[in-house]
């Protein structure tokens, strides 16, 4: 059950319990102290949004791929998430020390940020960028599937 609610909350977590208990048929009640039960065992973070990047002008997504100087890890971070545009830094293995997720507006916009502010941060050696061309999700399944074992 506690699958269940997983599954649906993470494809509409506006859904309400009502609802949600009509649609996994299980009593409002039992629901409501699962989804508390899953939020104080931290299965459930946070109830959020997505947001359409696209519809706010954010039409360009790239990751950089950065090599730095590891023992300036921490001040190359906090400088990455001063600009307009980073989203996410992942520490990585292979090839690169960190993965930046960027948005911008425009092609134009990318590479200035890119040139002129990500390649200007001290401590950084290099960096390779990738712009996203299109992209295409799959919801994490919470469920097992009907052929697994």
């Amino acid at each position: 059950m506690d699958l269940q609610i997983l599954s649906e909350l993470s494809s509409d977590a506006s859904i309400s319990v009502p609802r949600l208990s009509k649609k996994i048929n299980v009593n409002s009640s039992v629901v409501y102290s699962r989804i508390k039960r899953l939020v104080k065992r931290k299965l459930i973070e946070r109830f959020t949004i997505v947001v359409n990047d696209e519809e706010l002008g954010y039409t360009v997504k790239a990751v950089a791929g950065i090599n730095m100087d590891t023992k300036q890890r921490n001040h190359i971070i906090e400088e990455l998430f001063k600009i307009d545009g980073v989203r996410e830094v992942a520490e990585v293995t292979g090839r690169f020390d960190i993965l930046v997720t960027i948005y911008s507006k425009s092609l134009d916009q990318m590479h200035k940020m890119v040139s002129e502010k990500i390649g200007r941060i001290d401590g950084i050696q290099s960096s390779e960028s990738f712009i996203e061309m299109k992209s295409r999700m799959k919801a994490m399944p919470y469920m097992p599937s009907k052929d697994s074992d």
